[in-house]
C-alpha cells in the first residue's frame, strides 16, 4: 500500500494512491481528487502536477 502526501491550502492529506479514481481541475489552480468510496478532496497545484504526485509515489523503487 503506497502512501502519498497531497498538499492543501487548509492541511495536507495522506492518501491511498491505488484509491485515487479521478482528477478534475478546480478554481484558483487547485485539483478535485476523487477517492473510491468516499467524497472528493480539494488540493493545491495543477491536474498535472497532482498526477504526477501521484504517479512518483506509486513507481517510486522499493
Amino acid at each position: 500500500m503506497e502512501f502519498v502526501e497531497l498538499k492543501s491550502r487548509g492541511g495536507n492529506y495522506l492518501v491511498v494512491a491505488a484509491n485515487v479514481a479521478w482528477l478534475r481541475t478546480a478554481e484558483n489552480d487547485q485539483t478535485h481528487v476523487g477517492i473510491v468510496g468516499g467524497s472528493p478532496l480539494l488540493v493545491a497545484g495543477s491536474m498535472e502536477e497532482t498526477a504526477m504526485t501521484i504517479l512518483t509515489a506509486v513507481n517510486k523503487p522499493t
